[in-house]
């Protein structure tokens, strides 16, 4: 099967803050609740219509602990776009940003990554405010910011594809007319 355009997206962020959730929520539409923790890298792809051109996302979910973090610079290359998550219940999540993204644009250059705060249906655990998403996204030069639930399925098609529209935006500014 050809594909008019094939974009890599790389899920990243600490451990347990919602990437492999995410990933399954958008690829099958499906929330499941006890997940494995991921181990290196899992590998998924999704195919769309995009404004009448068919995309592959091939979507790196990368594993958020430590011990795995040697692997992030050989997986990013090559890599279009991120999503960095953080958990909106654990600032500590977000206060990882610089040293994910320095990485990223060590290996991968100035690609476009988007900053998600997960598990806003865990509302009343909420530890990190909206504003200081937005502020964050503005201080690393993110290329959008979006809150998101992937149990309730909240903005999960909306992150792919604002995320898209970017990848669209930069890589064939042709295809947007």
């Amino acid at each position: 099967m050809s594909y008019d355009y094939t974009f890599k997206i790389m899920m990243l962020g600490d451990a347990s803050v919602g990437k492999t959730s995410l990933t399954i929520r958008y690829i099958s539409g499906s929330f499941m609740e006890d997940l494995k923790l991921t181990i290196g890298v899992d590998f998924y792809s999704k195919i769309i219509d995009f404004r009448g051109k068919k995309v592959k996302l091939q979507i790196w979910d990368f594993g958020g602990e430590e011990r795995f973090r040697f692997l992030l610079s050989q997986y990013c290359k090559g890599a279009n776009g991120a999503f960095f998550l953080y958990d909106v219940t654990n600032s500590i999540t977000l206060d990882h940003l610089p040293s994910w993204t320095q990485i990223i644009r060590e290996q991968a250059g100035n690609i476009p990554i988007t900053l998600v705060g997960s598990k806003v249906d865990l509302e009343e655990f909420r530890a990190v405010p909206r504003d200081d998403g937005i502020l964050a996204a503005k201080k690393y030069n993110m290329s959008g910011f979006v809150e998101l639930s992937s149990k309730t399925g909240q903005n999960v098609q909306q992150a792919f594809d604002l995320m898209t529209e970017t990848l669209f935006e930069k890589y064939n500014p042709d295809a947007l007319k």
